[in-house]
């Protein structure tokens, strides 16, 4: 990163790459849940839920990418090693052990509901403090709160069908 462009970060921009790459860990821990949930997923409404996962799962690739960016420009490094995604991470991981859909379904909201709070806390950290960093985390958070909602209008359509039948 630019002299001038640590120059405006009015915080301890260590600090802050640490913050990003516990974020960058649970992206990747993310992605990881929603792709594998997709190849193991079975039940009724599987195609839904699959195509949703996958279109998460890019999501969270992407947002791997944007805060890997972000280090690279604070001067830091991102996680080098998958093996220490885990224990960086905010949300964890939750292995999908039971392939039904709606298991797969709510594990993938708390992991959303997790990371919601993550970026919410980014934001209130960094607001008026580093605005290149808080405008990730709003980009971020917006995507993170659609996917609370898609994954929740999911659990509601299966309990729908549950109930006709």
């Amino acid at each position: 990163m630019g002299t001038k462009g640590k120059e405006i970060v009015k915080l301890k921009v260590e600090s802050v790459v640490d913050l990003l790459n516990k974020a960058f860990a649970d992206e990747w821990l993310a992605y990881y849940q929603y792709w594998v949930g997709a190849q193991v997923a079975k039940g009724p409404m599987r195609g839904a839920v699959v195509a949703e996962l996958n279109e998460h799962a890019q999501d969270e690739l992407k947002h791997a990418g944007m805060l890997s960016t972000r280090i690279l420009q604070l001067g830091g490094v991102p996680v080098l090693d998958p093996a220490d995604w885990k224990a960086l991470s905010n949300c964890g991981y939750d292995a999908p052990t039971s392939p039904h859909v709606q298991d797969i379904v709510e594990q993938n909201i708390k992991g959303e509901q997790c990371a919601i709070e993550v970026y919410n806390h980014l934001l209130g950290i960094t607001k008026d403090k580093d605005i290149i960093t808080y405008n990730l985390a709003a980009e971020i958070l917006e995507d993170e709160v659609e996917h609370e909602e898609d994954l929740q209008s999911l659990l509601e359509d299966m309990e729908t069908v549950k109930k006709r039948k």
